[in-house]
């Protein structure tokens, strides 16, 4: 194999994915090299085994998960070989200037993230870091076509992907089920109510992720766009409504400091900075965030999302439960 070009991360904080040729196979594949640092080599050996499961049970390689070809240990930098995919939904909505996906792409996105979490929870996994940055195209082409909705529409363009097919990528976080749970997980903007506040998480802090997701790819932005706890709250409770106490009461020791003795959160008091607070009250309810990007479907697709971002994860819908949702057999 040689070097060929950087794809997926340019230098990161675990290293870097590389193109590269495979001479046996006459193929291009992606090589994700880890960085010599023990905790960036155990958390690759994590996903050398997490994707070693997901790819026993799944010969065809038809449950969308991304597919390990082989790995090896080269001065001590491990090397992860892997299918060579497109750009991710986040690089593609970033070149794209930001424009939301069509409710179309966001459906055919949706289903195919539903199959591959329902595909990893069966297997007790848990994926706990999905985000537009982890969900690849398959190909890189795409088609050119008028911006209409610019008020110049002759100049200016817009790009679409030629295949709507994705993978599902980076499971060095992943764990299964009865194992050893950390306490903080996922990426701040996707991280589920439960998480934040101490209560212990499990298979529904990934749907809670998907319903942030599909919001994102259907608005060109991230629903939540906070680095705070108390802040964060008080976002989904602008978007959602209250927290309810049977939630808000269970809060840990290090999280109960953003409720009152009621329950209530303790917005806009406990607020860091005058900015945080008119950061708040920017954000809208959800059904009126859906309304304004997406022209049909939104009544299904906002009822979807209500099942995907329960604050209680008792409440939300399993991703067996979303597949079912008739959002997904809503085509016009």
């Amino acid at each position: 194999m040689g070097r060929n070009d950087i794809l997926w991360s340019p230098a990161g904080t675990f290293g870097r994915v590389l193109e590269c040729w495979d001479r046996e196979e006459q193929d291009y594949v992606a090589i994700k090299v880890i960085r010599n640092v023990q905790k960036y080599r155990d958390a690759a050996m994590i996903e050398i085994d997490v994707l070693r499961v997901l790819a026993k049970h799944d010969r065809t390689g038809s449950r969308g998960c991304l597919r390990i070809r082989c790995w090896f240990d080269y001065r001590n930098h491990i090397c992860i070989v892997c299918d060579k995919l497109g750009p991710s939904l986040y690089d593609f909505l970033r070149r794209n200037s930001y424009r939301p996906f069509s409710v179309d792409l966001v459906r055919d996105f949706g289903l195919q993230l539903l199959q591959s979490v329902a595909y990893m929870h069966d297997l007790t996994l848990i994926h706990t870091d999905l985000k537009p940055e982890n969900i690849l195209l398959v190909s890189s082409e795409y088609l050119k076509v008028p911006d209409y909705k610019s008020s110049q529409p002759g100049k200016h363009f817009a790009y679409i992907p030629k295949s709507s097919q994705i993978k599902l990528i980076d499971f060095g976080s992943a764990t299964f089920e009865s194992r050893h749970h950390c306490s903080i997980v996922s990426t701040r903007h996707y991280r589920a109510p439960e998480v934040i506040l101490g209560l212990g998480w499990s298979y529904p802090c990934d749907m809670w992720s998907i319903g942030c997701i599909l919001v994102e790819l259907c608005t060109g932005e991230a629903l939540f766009q906070t680095h705070e706890n108390l802040e964060h709250l008080a976002m989904m409770e602008r978007v959602l409504g209250p927290i309810p106490q049977q939630i808000s009461l269970r809060a840990d020791r290090k999280a109960e400091k953003y409720f009152t003795r009621r329950g209530e959160l303790n917005w806009p008091d406990g607020a860091v900075s005058r900015e945080s607070v008119r950061a708040v009250r920017r954000m809208t309810r959800l059904r009126n965030l859906i309304m304004q990007h997406v022209d049909h479907s939104a009544g299904l697709l906002i009822d979807l999302l209500q099942g995907l971002l329960k604050f209680d994860p008792a409440e939300r819908l399993t991703a067996k439960e979303a597949l079912r949702h008739p959002f997904f057999s809503d085509r016009r």
